[in-house]
């Protein structure tokens, strides 16, 4: 009989009538971390009223909406047709419900069945006994109504009912999947631990692989054990609907079922995939165990994709890119190194993998499904971008790279985090702290609008370390390690190191390459200007209106001195309509400050070059280009003694933050801060017209002012003042006055 389709109303059955016409509600199961994918999939379905779930997502539309899923989802592991919901605290309330639903609309006695149970936070909790309870009421209805009764069939049954039985209230639904629908059709030998096809899919579909198969891009699996992501990557760039090779869904033994209608999608399907298989782009598969090749040979030939796909003997250490592909996609799975012992042979492979992807396929992207994301830094490649997803039960994270030069990093930040098993009690100790900071810290940069701050600073002895927090697009720590002295044991320091290195991911909910670690010492000669390492990426954050790019990796210092927060925020209110000059400049992020405050001109003098660019692109990143903003690379101290080019130049508000000590080929002599300030504040002031203002700071903890600047110039201490909360437990971290001259 035909029959009509209603939406799911509480405690009644879905289907009443005539034809297959109106809208109905559905519901897709798919594994954790895949739901967004899979709802962008059922969106071209024709899939509407789309309803986000834990485990899947609920879904409107016809018959052919939810065949075209079971045909088409490449992420699906089922498509799940609604047929009733009602209370069921009481097993006598369970089998009630069940047989409310009239079961001869669905298939016949002579059938066989399945209850797939499912219960939570309910009164019911055994599964094996709710699901008897169901089979029960399902097979006396029929032996009732017709003498006869259907048979269950765990292993191949005909109809697959399921059952979700939450806060005692149940919902039933009819499997029109049957078998999962990872389970395509092709898989002949799984080998070790296969990646399932629909999660193989979903690793595709957010590595960007369609959009690169369509520009002509080739895609490589350098470990590719049973061909999953092969096979799953051949039928997504030749357009092959996942569900062709299978021989049955559920909804076949459907009384339902719509036979012409599934007809006419596979007859679409076949031309589809034939069209695209002629315009497939290399795909190649290599492995270091012969027998993972027979398993993927053996799969692909039953995928009907022996001419597309090319397997190779050879391991990671010789890997190379295919002479004939200039941009594609590396995807790779590496083992998880579950057992003991295992680690120290993973960490070799993935420095391996980085080097070859480092070396031969620069231009490429590549993803890599790890279930040791920590071990992923050690391919010296920075991440774009990172999935959380889960294979089976186990968290994984996916990592998405361009392999391009600047994104590469110089090696691995710092020693090697703990593992678990190597944390001591001081570990807790120190997370605890981490967690009172940034709970009470956190409070206070919320209120203040501050997005990066210092959140721990030696606070606890045995941890010498100031770490601190940068928050944009996303969040960093930068780590830095005060240099312990002689008589500390090198080996304790260390292990607690790495303790804290394992500690402050966790606590900050980081990813471990979002963690920056150095060694803070005294630095010599020009070693404030030396590289720490060639990454050359850059990030933007915000503070109080202004954009800056820090560097987290490159140089000792990020770029931006969280301590001189207050101290810039005073230039700005003190910048309208002034001549300003920024001398030492850095990064130039006092001028942003004064450009914003509202300067009639401003100059910028550093010695280096590249923190002169740098400073250029902070203002420009702020909108403030022109004559009206200078820039010039000069030794300062030679700047000033030439009177700011001969004089010529004068200023209303100057900004002096010097070093504590500096020393360069382009410097006549070496500049030492509590020895030189004097002359250097003289110079300075020598610019400062009448009425103006010098802000001079500095960095060296047992700086003293000279006393005789005093006798020429109104001096005051403000360094309690500019010293922000973040930094108050160590008030020594800068100095700072303004000098004026003094009224005639």
């Amino acid at each position: 009989m035909p029959l009509v389709w209603v939406p799911l109303a509480k405690g009644k059955t879905v289907c009443r009538g005539a034809s297959v016409k109106q809208p109905v509600h559905f519901f897709a199961t798919a594994p954790k971390g895949v739901v967004a994918i899979l709802m962008s999939e059922l969106e071209t379905f024709g899939a509407t009223e789309l309803r986000e779930q834990p485990a899947g997502a609920g879904f409107s539309g016809d018959l052919e909406t939810a065949y075209r899923a079971c045909l088409w989802s490449r992420t699906a592991n089922r498509i799940l047709l609604p047929l009733a919901s009602f209370a069921a605290a009481t097993p006598e309330a369970l089998y009630q419900g069940v047989q409310s639903i009239d079961w001869s609309e669905h298939f016949t006695p002579r059938q066989t069945l399945v209850i797939d149970f499912v219960a939570r936070n309910s009164s019911i909790k055994h599964s094996q006994f709710g699901a008897q309870k169901v089979k029960d009421a399902v097979v006396d209805q029929f032996r009732e109504r017709n003498g006869e009764r259907p048979s269950v069939d765990v292993q191949s049954p005909d109809i697959r009912i399921n059952v979700f039985l939450q806060r005692d209230e149940a919902t039933l639904y009819l499997d029109l999947s049957g078998d999962s629908l990872h389970k395509r059709g092709y898989r002949q030998e799984g080998g070790a631990a296969p990646l399932k096809e629909n999660l193989a899919a979903a690793i595709l579909l957010r590595a960007g692989w369609p959009r690169i198969a369509q520009a002509g891009g080739g895609l490589l699996d350098p470990m590719c054990g049973s061909g999953t992501l092969l096979i799953e990557a051949a039928m997504i760039a030749a357009d092959m609907a996942p569900g062709l090779l299978r021989e049955r869904f559920g909804f076949h033994a459907w009384r339902q079922h719509d036979a012409a209608l599934w007809r006419r999608l596979l007859d679409e399907a076949a031309p589809r995939r034939d069209r695209g298989l002629e315009r497939l782009p290399p795909i190649l598969g290599y492995d270091s165990h012969g027998k993972a090749i027979q398993f993927a040979q053996a799969n692909i030939t039953a995928a009907g994709l022996d001419e597309h796909i090319c397997l190779a003997k050879r391991d990671v250490a010789g890997l190379r890119r295919p002479a004939t592909l200039d941009q594609g996609l590396v995807v790779v799975n590496p083992p998880y190194g579950e057992r003991m012992g295992e680690r120290e042979t993973l960490e070799s492979l993935y420095r391996q993998l980085g080097e070859r992807l480092k070396t031969e396929f620069s231009g490429w992207q590549a993803a890599v499904f790890t279930g040791n994301p920590e071990l992923a830094k050690l391919m010296g490649i920075r991440a774009l971008k990172q999935h959380n997803m889960f294979n089976g039960a186990l968290p994984c994270r996916l990592l998405r790279f361009h392999i391009e030069p600047e994104w590469f990093m110089s090696g691995q930040r710092g020693p090697r985090p703990a593992r678990p098993e190597e944390l001591g009690p001081g570990a807790g100790m120190l997370a605890n702290r981490l967690r009172r900071n940034l709970k009470e810290l956190g409070r206070w940069a919320r209120r203040e609008g501050v997005s990066c701050y210092r959140l721990y600073d030696a606070d606890m002895p045995e941890y010498a370390l100031a770490i601190d927090l940068y928050q944009g697009e996303q969040r960093w720590a930068h780590v830095q390690e005060y240099e312990a002295p002689k008589t500390v044991d090198a080996r304790k320091a260390r292990l607690r190191l790495r303790e804290a290195l394992a500690v402050i991911p966790a606590v900050l909910e980081l990813p471990q390459e979002n963690v920056y670690f150095k060694v803070r010492k005294r630095q010599k000669g020009a070693a404030q200007y030396t590289r720490q390492a060639e990454e050359k990426q850059f990030f933007e954050i915000e503070e109080n209106g202004c954009r800056f790019r820090v560097n987290f990796a490159d140089y000792l210092d990020t770029g931006l001195f969280l301590d001189h927060r207050i101290t810039r925020h005073m230039v700005a209110e003190m910048a309208a309509g002034k001549r300003f000059l920024n001398l030492f400049a850095y990064t130039g992020t006092a001028t942003v400050y004064a450009a914003k405050g509202g300067a009639q001109s401003t100059f910028t003098v550093d010695m280096s070059k590249t923190y002169l660019d740098w400073a250029r692109r902070n203002m420009a990143l702020n909108g403030f280009t022109g004559d009206q903003h200078q820039f010039v690379q000069a030794d300062c101290l030679e700047w000033l003694t030439q009177g700011g080019v001969y004089r010529r130049a004068r200023f209303d508000l100057i900004f002096l933050d010097p070093p504590t000590f500096s020393s360069s080929k382009r410097m006549a002599a070496a500049f030492d801060v509590q020895r030189d300030h004097k002359p250097l504040i003289e110079a300075a002031m020598a610019l400062l017209d009448a009425g103006g203002t010098l802000i001079f700071s500095n960095n060296f903890r047992k700086f003293r002012l000279d006393p005789a600047l005093g006798e020429t110039f109104a001096i005051e201490d403000i360094g309690a003042r500019t010293l922000p909360h973040d930094f108050a437990r160590n008030p020594k971290i800068h100095h700072c006055w303004l000098i004026r001259h003094p009224k005639i």
